[in-house]
């Protein structure tokens, strides 16, 4: 099926299979597990049902090492069910803004209220340390892209909500928080533009969630940002930077991860 389809209709069709595939009427809330975040799916309840995303309209095979290409439905403790998106499609993948928040948008027709956004990404702050997990606050979108189409004019104010980052704080309470900046990528950044972005005010960077959030909060859904500190931006650490040591930082941390995304779905 297109991804040309009306994104509304593709995305209540895929919530539809979703649906049938797992036996799972509604979705409460949503998680996509980005870098280093991928075993909380594992731990925060019992899985239901784990389906290929490619069975599922508009969505394709993770291009991406470390994401896993699947959807996972899980029960959680208090009842409620989780929908784990594996299956991460990036901007600069060319399939387009649409493809991009397509995860997004069948998590809130679903029935997701929640959506938990998750990445590995590059400190520009050096208050952030490698192997840290941080807050996304706020962001700037530098993709010069927008999944809102034509004379839809959406609030940003709070959007990555303040109600689900002071959960977040009773469940580690040492959390830091930044603002997160999504580039186009594929490319890292030079040392230049590290400096640019830490004179405009990033702290963190990355090549996703940013187009997520903005569909999600069009969506209607609270939103929760966290970030993986994979490495020190280009020009603030000594060694080159690469997806390898994104991939094996992200390893290292995935119990923690694991942990802390556990504790704060338990409070939601």
């Amino acid at each position: 099926m297109s991804h040309d389809l009306d994104p509304a209709a593709l995305a209540a069709t895929a919530a539809a299979a979703i649906a049938e595939l797992t036996g799972v009427e509604r979705h409460d809330i949503a998680l996509t597990l980005g870098s280093g975040w991928g075993r909380a799916a594992d731990v925060i309840g019992e899985t239901v049902a784990v389906i290929q995303a490619d069975q599922v309209p508009g969505f394709h095979a993770s291009g991406v090492p470390g994401h896993s290409g699947t959807l996972r439905s899980i029960l959680l403790p208090n009842g409620a069910h989780a929908l784990v998106i594996g299956a991460r499609t990036h901007f600069y993948e060319g399939r387009g803004v649409r493809s991009v928040v397509h995860g997004v948008r069948t998590a809130a027709a679903a029935g997701a209220r929640i959506m938990i956004l998750t990445n590995g990404a590059g400190g520009v702050d050096p208050a952030f340390k490698a192997g840290e997990a941080v807050l996304i606050s706020d962001h700037l979108n530098l993709t010069a892209a927008s999944p809102i189409e034509g004379a839809n004019f959406v609030d940003l104010t709070d959007l990555y909500a303040s109600r689900l980052r002071d959960l977040a704080r009773e469940a580690s309470p040492d959390l830091q928080e930044g603002v997160y900046v999504q580039l186009p990528g594929p490319h890292y950044e030079t040392p230049a533009e590290v400096r640019y972005l830490r004179t405009i005010g990033g702290q963190i960077v990355g090549m996703s969630t940013a187009l997520e959030a903005i569909a999600a909060r069009q969506a209607g859904m609270e939103i929760l940002g966290l970030s993986l500190i994979t490495n020190p931006a280009a020009g603030l650490g000594e060694d080159p930077l690469s997806h390898d040591e994104v991939i094996a930082e992200g390893k290292a941390a995935e119990p923690r991860l694991a942990e802390l995304l556990r504790s704060i779905v338990a409070r939601m």
